[in-house]
This record gives C-alpha cells, sequence and structure tokens, in this order.
C-alpha cells in the first residue's frame, strides 16, 4: 500500500484496520505463547550481545552475518556450555541425595532430633505444645519433601543436560532468534518505531528505558545471583558440607528474591550447625554469609539494577515477586521492566511536554 493509499482510507477503513490488526495480534500472541520464555530470551541475549556485535563490525570489518555468528560462538561458549555443565553436575548431585533417602543412609529425621535435643527446655516444651516433636510423622513429612524436591531438580537438570526434544527446541529457537535479531536487529527496530503513534521524542525514551531496565535487570540479576551462588557454594564445599553444587544452584535461584535471597539457604545451615555442636564452622559461615554472599547483594544489587532503572529499591522487589510469582522465573525480568515501562508511559501521560526528563 502506497502513502497516496493510505491517505485516501477513510476513519471507516482505518478503524477496521486497527481492529483487524489487534485481532492479528492476540491469534499471534496466541500461538507464539508457548515459546514465551524462550522469544524473551532470544530478544535478551541479542540486546546484551548487541555491543559485541557493532564491535566485531567496527574493530575487524566484519559483514553482518559473520559478525552475528562469531558473537553466537561467543555466546555457546560463554553461556550456553558451563549453563549445561552445570546441570549435569547439579543433576549428579540431586541424583545422589535421592538415592542416599531412599536408602536410609541419609535420615534428616535423625539431625532434626539431635538439633531438638540440643535445644533450651523451654523452646522444646514451646515445640512440643505445637507438636512438633512427633518425629515419625515429621520423618514421613521430610522424606516426602525431600524426594520430591530432588527428583524434581534431578529431572529438570537432567532434562537440561540430556538435552530432551523440549530443551533442545526451546534453545535452538532461542540462539535461532538471537541470530536474526543481532544480525538484523537495526532495521526490525526502525520497523517497529515506524508503527508506534508517538513522538520521536517519546519513542526514543521508551526505547531508552526499555532496554535500560533489560540490561540492568538481566545483568544485575543474574551476576547478582551468580556470584551469591557460586560464594555460598564455595563456603559449603569448604566446610565439607555435601552437594555443594546443589546449595549452590539452590541459593543463586533464590538470589533473584531481593533481601532474603541466598539467606534463606545458609542461614538454616547455620543454625543447624551450631546446634550440633560445629561451632566454628557456624560461625564461619554467618561471617562469610553476612560480610561477604550480603555485601554482594547490597552493594551490587542497587548499584546495577535499581541505579541505572531509576527505581527504588522496594520497586524492585515487589514486581520482581509478583513477576516470578505469575510467570516463573522468566518473571524476574518481567515484573520490574512492566514496572518501568508504566512509571515512563505514566510520565508521559503527566509531563508530555518535558519527555527527555527522567523517570
Amino acid at each position: 500500500m502506497t502513502q497516496a493509499d493510505k491517505n485516501n482510507l477513510t476513519s471507516q477503513d482505518k478503524r477496521a484496520l486497527r481492529y483487524s490488526l489487534i485481532a492479528i495480534a492476540v491469534a499471534l500472541a496466541w500461538i507464539l505463547w508457548p515459546f514465551f520464555g524462550a522469544i524473551m530470551w532470544g530478544f535478551i541475549i541479542a540486546l546484551l550481545s548487541t555491543p559485541l556485535n557493532r564491535w566485531l563490525i567496527k574493530r575487524f570489518k566484519f559483514r553482518s552475518t559473520p559478525a552475528a555468528l562469531l558473537t553466537m560462538l561467543v555466546v555457546l561458549l560463554v553461556v550456553v556450555l558451563p549453563f549445561v555443565l552445570i546441570s549435569l553436575s547439579l543433576a549428579r548431585e540431586a541424583t545422589g541425595i535421592y538415592l542416599r533417602i531412599q536408602s536410609g543412609e541419609l535420615n534428616p529425621t535423625q539431625y532434626l532430633r539431635h538439633a531438638f535435643n540440643a535445644l533450651p527446655d523451654w523452646v522444646g516444651s514451646v515445640l512440643d505444645r505445637y507438636g512438633l516433636t512427633n518425629f515419625d510423622r515429621l520423618q514421613a513429612r521430610v522424606n516426602a519433601m525431600l524426594t520430591q524436591g530432588t527428583q524434581f531438580m534431578a529431572a529438570q537438570a537432567l532434562n537440561m543436560g540430556q538435552f530432551t526434544f523440549d530443551f533442545v527446541a526451546s534453545l535452538f529457537i532461542t540462539l535461532y532468534l538471537s541470530f536474526f535479531l543481532i544480525r538484523d536487529g537495526n532495521a526490525i527496530a526502525r520497523l517497529i518505531e515506524q508503527g508506534i503513534p508517538l513522538t520521536p521524542e517519546h519513542k526514543r525514551e521508551l526505547w531508552s528505558k526499555f532496554t535500560t531496565v533489560i540490561r540492568a535487570t538481566v545483568k544485575g540479576n543474574l551476576l547478582v545471583a551468580a556470584l551469591q551462588g557460586a560464594l555460598g557454594g564455595l563456603a559449603f564445599w569448604v566446610l565439607g558440607i555435601g552437594a555443594p553444587v546443589l546449595w549452590a544452584v539452590l541459593m543463586a535461584f533464590l538470589s533473584l528474591l531481593p533481601a532474603v535471597g541466598a539467606g534463606l539457604v545458609w542461614v538454616p545451615v547455620a543454625v543447624y550447625l551450631l546446634l550440633q555442636g560445629a561451632v566454628w564452622q557456624s560461625v564461619a559461615l554467618t561471617a562469610w554469609g553476612v560480610l561477604v554472599i550480603g555485601l554482594v547483594d547490597n552493594l551490587l544489587r542497587p548499584t546495577l539494577v535499581g541505579k541505572d532503572t531509576r527505581m527504588p529499591d522496594y520497586v524492585v522487589l515487589i514486581t520482581t515477586l509478583g513477576g516470578m510469582a505469575v510467570m516463573g522465573i522468566n518473571g524476574f525480568v518481567v515484573g520490574p521492566t512492566v514496572a518501568a515501562m508504566f512509571m515512563a508511559v505514566w510520565h508521559m501521560c503527566v509531563s508530555p511536554e518535558a519527555p527527555n526528563d527522567p523517570v
């Protein structure tokens, strides 16, 4: 359709086209929804890898396709391969714990009984009042929870490590889409920009806000999670606590939750060590958790996430938790992004005369 044809459209024609576009967009979203995570991470990888791709083109005078291929090779070596190796280690440790529970070699209730015996009498009386000292029933519950948890983690890790069909399909879509977004990203961005009915200033502000939040959220949260998980796993390995990779992955996952994060793992372990009489190990783990693991969260997260997104810490926390509650692991990106875009659009609505002011 030429520009002249567009100008000759009646208001009724434009309204019909608008409704048709909305209907088709909904249908397209419904079709693509099963691969939402793969598409989202393909976009994120492309967004984070674009600076490297531009540097390769500028530094070595590569054409767009070879530069995009080389960028994807770096992504495979730096991101995908370590992820698969960690998944295999996680599967091995989770399977080992599951087998030890099934054989009776690992009996969590015995540790709970020893910890209960080490408690003061008044604490034991309170627990007994609420029926928390029925160790037979407690053993059944704990064993069931641990069995289900280790089975789930082992199955998920094996699915990734052994390249099941779903994982291969999602990974292929992610990398395939990333390649074309890296290579043709500028043209695609211009095409999308043309269809947004806003002024150029508002378009630039929205795009800048969107990309900034994505980069800050992913780089910040993933970097903090990786560091906290690695530091926690290192501490567990030094102290001789079993399955350090499993604990490290669990701490890294929980670190996506601001403020609480890895403490949900190392604090109970430190308390257990103290009740077992391993005082110096408990003190060492507590000091490491507060001064090292906690410091990573307190220093890096506000700097990498809150500062770049220009959102208060409490907004980042609430939207991260809400996003993960609604969309699972992908929600730690979607939640803050939706909040940031809402703030940006709200600012445009209430201050249209100053579109370039910070949100």
